[in-house]
């Protein structure tokens, strides 16, 4: 295969060169085989000037570029070498670049095929880039360049000596001045974190590190500059640095590397952080009810922010993933796996009451303080969160439900239309037939009216919901705009309606009356009766005959 390329070349290069085609087909193709083509670099003083493609008589390209350059590096140290003796000689084969009869190097139409130029005009460029080298070589090792290197080196040495003492000195004065403001520990809540002494130490710490991170700093830059000074320590100096900054170079290198991904993470951290606080707004103004959304509820503001804020996190998370450093590695990929499997089995049951709790804030059954009963349990909600549901009963119990449960089971909202409508309590009495009915009802109505937190307008009012065998049974309606004062109102109507029907004389007999009353005395309480009241005598009656 080697072989075939040497033949290509030697036949296709230079037709292609002196023919000079036009035809862009052809130059594409010498460019692909430029570019897929080894070139060696001659390095006669540490940098490079030219690169050679192909081979002359039995010299390979390799072998080409080491001669040359060592004839170059030759020349350099000849204290008498001259530019104008670096002449360029033609010749039928080749163009040569001579010093006072000695072949620098010749260059062939193959070697200009591959600038896409002459040999004449390709040895001339040569020869003058041959020459700028050994001048610039031939300075940098004269004597009055190795006392100018001297002076700056040792300039080098103080500045970075004065740099150190100033760092020193900064420190030193940043440190007594820190000193004086530590009087008082840092606390949190009544714990304390830290007093002042520790907080001084911590602070010496965080300083000396700094300083010497400072120095370690001013002498690795200082290093590069000292040796780099002079041509022949170059070499030295990249060795001896390279033990300590090859670690830091390859992770330095990374680093830097990564900042395109690390920019492109902080703008995209930025453009949510924004739209977070932007939702958050919107949401503030709902809850306040600044802002109205048709058939949106303002309590509906937070916990929807709360689900479209882990939307978007997680919208955040899937577009930075790419972009975090080893997020194509086969182990971070198997982690995040194991843990997202961890999480979806660990929290089956957590998942379930989170879905139910935010299900509940839509459905708006109920909100903190309303007296509610949730299947067989009546009191106030007192707190309302992802996982459970808490209820202060009127015992003043503390009863934890879990979402799942509320969702599954029938909710009874005493609170929700209460202050608008009016809550409305109702109880039932039994009364005798031989008792008036729109006396019972006046009676049942006024009791209601001389009951605490019970609303005069609209007016209680009575139904009569059965006529059964032995008495009538009446029920009492009344408002109420305290549905969290139930018990103590239900508890105040009972004692109005007996003191109301005492003073009226009128018995309760519930539930069972017989309308047999002679010999028996009245169920009244004595405190209602007159001080001369008998109970009545057995009715007898003659008959004759």
């Amino acid at each position: 295969m080697k072989q075939f390329k040497l033949l290509f070349f030697a036949l296709f290069v230079p037709a292609v060169l002196f023919a000079q085609p036009d035809s862009l087909k052809q130059k594409q193709q010498l460019d692909s085989l430029i570019k897929n083509t080894k070139s060696y670099p001659v390095i006669p003083f540490h940098d490079t000037l030219f690169k050679l493609y192909n081979r002359q008589g039995s010299f390979t390209p390799r072998e080409r570029a080491e001669i040359i350059s060592q004839r170059i590096a030759k020349l350099g140290n000849d204290i008498s070498f001259n530019p104008d003796s670096l002449i360029v000689s033609s010749s039928d084969e080749s163009v040569d670049i001579l010093y006072k009869d000695y072949i620098i190097l010749s260059v062939s139409n193959k070697d200009a095929a591959f600038q896409n130029t002459t040999k004449e005009k390709l040895a001339a460029a040569e020869r003058a880039i041959i020459n700028k080298a050994i001048i610039k070589y031939q300075d940098e090792t004269s004597w009055e360049t190795w006392i100018k290197e001297g002076l700056s080196a040792l300039l080098v040495i103080v500045l970075v000596i004065v740099f150190i003492y100033i760092a020193n000195r900064l420190f030193k004065w940043i440190l007594s001045k820190i000193n004086k403001l530590f009087n008082k520990g840092i606390k949190l809540s009544n714990y304390e974190l830290l007093n002042a002494e520790q907080q001084f130490l911590v602070v010496n710490f965080v300083l000396k590190a700094a300083k010497w991170f400072i120095i370690l700093l001013l002498i690795y830059l200082a290093l590069p500059v000292l040796f780099g000074i002079f041509p022949f320590t170059r070499d030295i100096s990249d060795t001896l640095l390279g033990y300590i900054t090859s670690p830091l170079k390859r992770i330095g290198l990374a680093i830097w590397d990564y900042v395109p991904n690390l920019i492109t993470i902080i703008v995209l951290v930025f453009i949510f952080h924004y739209i977070l606080r932007f939702m958050h707004y919107i949401k503030s103004e709902i809850a306040k009810g600044n802002l109205v959304i048709p058939g949106f509820y303002p309590d509906w503001a937070r916990p929807t922010y709360q689900i479209l804020r882990v939307l978007i996190l997680a919208f955040m998370f899937i577009v930075i993933f790419p972009y975090l450093p080893g997020s194509e590695s086969p182990i971070f990929k198997g982690v995040s796996v194991f843990v997202g499997v961890l999480f979806t089995f660990g929290s089956a049951g957590a998942l379930s009451n989170v879905v139910s709790g935010l299900v509940m804030t839509y459905m708006r059954s109920f909100k903190l303080g309303d007296r509610v009963k949730l299947g067989e349990v009546t009191g106030d909600i007192i707190e309302k969160n992802l996982l459970v549901t808490r209820i202060r009963t009127i015992h003043n119990e503390i009863i934890s439900i879990p979402n799942s449960t509320v969702l599954s089971s029938h909710t009874i909202n005493y609170s929700s239309d209460a202050q608008e409508k009016g809550l409305i309590v109702h109880t039932e009495v039994t009364i005798g037939y031989d008792a008036p009915w729109r006396q019972v009802h006046q009676l049942l109505i006024d009791a209601a009216l001389e009951t605490e937190l019970v609303e005069k307008e609209p007016m209680p009012y009575v139904y009569q919901t059965s006529l059964d065998d032995y008495y009538v049974t009446y029920r009492i309606h009344a408002h109420t705009k305290a549905p969290n004062r139930q018990s103590v109102i239900y508890s105040h109507l009972h004692a109005n309606i007996q003191d109301h029907f005492n003073k009226a004389g009128v018995e309760i007999m519930s539930p069972h009356y017989k309308s047999l009353r002679d010999g028996n005395a009245t169920t009244i309480p004595a405190d209602y009766l007159p001080k001369d009241y008998q109970a009545p005598a057995f009715n007898t009656a003659e008959r004759k005959k």
